[in-house]
């Protein structure tokens, strides 16, 4: 054998290392002729099973079961024969918003293959191109979980730029979530909270969102809310305002001590009038026959239009009932 190869090669005027090269060559046209195949594009079917997850009230956040998706797709051939390697285990987890999601009977909830193209990405990867599904309506079931609906609990750390405060509290939305876990944690859960929101030398409107303190257990149907604090320029005025009485019965009269009040306002800029021959400070007769020692609190009547705040010095007075 190994002389008739030297024959041949003798024949051939070729020597082993001119063989060694030519292998060389061939394995080297060929690998660049498979890498070239496999990156031009092809269409075929591809088919992947989908674990569908989805923020939908009262129920578990991922499907119990999977559905198999079938597209006809344009992809490279690489991908293409990758895809059908794994087609057997590959199981891919999607998260589609509530509104594509359609409820069934009992637990089952079912998704359009109309409503799935913006999901192809997700499903078949970036690589792809989806000509049509050939997979018709995917069915999927959430199993029923104890649920409870909370309020939303700002916390928060603030400051303002002089002249500067808050118009009201802190708004976000949602202002309520709905919180999932076993019966005796979710007995104990009232409301759930932001984490801290630290925010200084405000002069001007902020919105944004805030991460919710998580529990550990618990699952919550947001992760994060929107915040708002709106923030106006103010002026304080400063007066000193009588105290008047309300609901006093026929017979009787109420003695104030003092009769009168220091009172500050702080009022948004600029300024419509002078709220401070607007605003009335009382107490109300229920309360001084309601009160043990005839401490009464003062307070206003109703805030004038652009009153964002006051403070009254001192803020509990004297009350003697006399009769008449």
């Amino acid at each position: 054998m190994r002389k008739l190869l030297q024959r041949l090669l003798a024949y051939l005027h070729t020597n082993g290392r001119d063989v060694a090269v030519f292998l060389l060559s061939l394995l080297l046209a060929f690998s660049i002729w498979i890498i070239h195949n496999l990156s031009l594009r092809y269409n075929d079917y591809l088919k992947v099973s989908v674990v569908a997850r989805c923020n939908i009230e009262g129920h578990a956040e991922k499907s119990v079961n999977k559905c198999d998706v079938i597209a006809r797709c344009r992809a490279r051939g690489y991908t293409v024969i990758t895809s059908k390697l794994r087609e057997s285990r590959r199981i891919v987890e999607v998260e589609f918003n509530p509104s594509v999601v359609r409820k069934g009977s009992g637990d089952m909830f079912f998704i359009a293959s109309s409503d799935l193209q913006e999901y192809a990405h997700l499903i078949f990867g970036n690589d792809v191109t989806i000509d049509y599904f050939v997979s018709d309506t995917l069915q999927f079931k959430f199993p029923s979980v104890t649920h409870k609906k909370v309020p939303v609990r700002p916390v928060s750390s603030l400051s303002f730029r002089n002249q500067y405060m808050a118009k009201g509290p802190i708004e976000v939305d949602p202002d309520s979530v709905v919180i999932y876990g076993e019966p005796f944690q979710l007995d104990n859960i009232s409301s759930v909270f932001t984490r801290p929101l630290n925010l200084y030398d405000l002069n001007s409107d902020i919105q944004g969102l805030v991460p919710l303190e998580p529990h550990k257990g618990i699952r919550c149907s947001d992760k994060n809310v929107r915040y708002s604090i709106g923030v106006t320029r103010y002026v304080e005025l400063r007066g000193n305002v009588v105290i008047s009485v309300s609901g006093v019965p026929a017979g009787k009269d109420i003695l104030v001590v003092p009769s009168a009040v220091d009172l500050s306002l702080k009022c948004s800029y600029p300024l419509e009038g002078n709220p401070l021959d607007d605003i009335v400070l009382k107490v109300d007769y229920q309360d001084v026959v309601n009160s043990l020692s005839g401490k009464c609190i003062v307070r206003p009547d109703t805030l004038p239009n652009g009153v964002l705040g006051y403070e009254v010095y001192p803020e509990v007075v004297q009350c003697l009932v006399e009769e008449r």
